[in-house]
């Protein structure tokens, strides 16, 4: 299970490094960021599929999408200064606080 949640993480970065790379493509135009951007993808569902041999789906789809959506907003109001208003903010806190709720207290975890 443990081995899992490692491969969640790299799920989860590999997802954040390939949308980072999307946006940076340009619509698929400058060759790097669209093969850094391919590969990261491949990378991330090779992870996923991983994960998904001791994670439940639904458990480890709201993490890898919480988590995905909480560091991409994050890396892009640093990089790109696209700041989330109040409102996003406290959606994204509330998919974090959801994230924590899943792995503390649900008994689909299989703590």
């Amino acid at each position: 299970m443990i081995m899992g949640y490692w491969y969640l993480a790299l799920a989860i970065g590999s997802e954040v490094i390939a949308t980072m790379a999307l946006k940076e493509s340009d619509g698929f135009s400058h060759a790097t960021s669209s093969t850094v951007c391919v590969i990261g993808y491949a990378a991330a569902f090779y992870f996923l599929s991983l994960v998904l041999k001791t994670v439940p789906i639904g458990v480890a789809y709201a993490i890898w999408a919480g988590m995905g959506i909480v560091l991409i907003a994050a890396i892009s109001a640093v990089l790109y200064e696209e700041t989330p208003d109040f409102p996003a903010l406290i959606g994204m806190f509330l998919i974090i606080l959801g994230v924590i709720i899943i792995n503390v207290f649900s008994k689909t975890v299989g703590h």
